[in-house]
């Protein structure tokens, strides 16, 4: 068996339910935003956005991680030291603080304390896009 196919297929599923919830987290924000005032909605999207960061995407992130880190090891740490492989890194870890800074917003719902409106969370939905974007032309052209 094929062991370097094998973890590059766990990694890839991982990070694509990983960007799942990365891009529906901040949607579910936007509308949670939008009905603030309706403490019944509210609280059903309370669960929702708990369940999906806390079951959905932390494992997500968390295997990501574990499953690029075992390909790293399988290819060599040499490859760490090649521009695309760090470009690559530096946005897997702008996308790691996004998901943090994602469950800190959920717990200001969480308590009914944010201050955002739905248009800050429309907008910062396109980050992990954009790096998303980034991530797969540099990993597949490897420009650098």
């Amino acid at each position: 068996m094929n062991y370097y196919l094998l973890f590059k297929s766990l990694h890839l599923i991982s990070v694509i339910s990983w960007m799942a919830g990365l891009l529906y987290l901040p949607r579910i924000f936007v509308y949670h935003a939008e009905n603030k005032d309706d403490s019944k909605t509210s609280e059903v999207f309370k669960i929702m956005e708990r369940k999906l960061y806390f079951y959905i995407m932390m494992p997500a992130m968390i295997l990501s991680w574990l499953f690029g880190l075992i390909l790293i090891h399988s290819i060599g740490f040499q490859q760490l030291a090649q521009t695309w492989m760090i470009i690559k890194i530096a946005s897997v870890l702008l996308l790691t603080i996004y998901h943090f800074y994602l469950g800190k917003t959920l717990n200001q719902f969480k308590i009914d304390q944010n201050n955002r409106s739905h248009k800050f969370y429309r907008i910062i939905n396109e980050i992990p896009t954009i790096l998303l974007i980034l991530i797969v032309f540099i990993v597949i052209f490897k420009p650098l």
